[in-house]
């Protein structure tokens, strides 16, 4: 569904999401890297489990919460890749400390 634009020479990054190496460009945010790379990623709702994607892409819906570098409840659409950054899926409801 998304693809990046023809054309698109921004240098490339690995980021690594649940322990698997992915390309991102410079410039991406974590949400759109994980858009592009074709990654099933998302987060599980804390009531039903159900899956959700990133939604808005502004920091409104948080649909996007992920866990980068080890600090939880991150908002992807806002936080910019860096070279090897560790990324994990955020499963369940957002925790204080995590």
């Amino acid at each position: 569904m998304f693809k990046r634009a023809e054309g698109d020479t921004r240098r490339s990054v690995t980021i690594h999401v649940e322990g698997r190496a992915i390309e991102a460009r410079e410039g991406d945010s974590v949400s759109a890297a994980l858009l592009a790379s074709g990654l099933d990623a998302r987060r599980a709702t804390a009531v039903s489990g159900a899956k959700r994607l990133p939604y808005c892409m502004m920091g409104v819906c948080f649909d996007c919460l992920v866990t980068i570098d080890g600090v939880g409840n991150r908002q992807g659409c806002l936080v910019p890749v860096a070279d090897g950054m560790q990324i994990e899926i955020q499963k369940g409801k957002r925790e204080i400390g995590k």
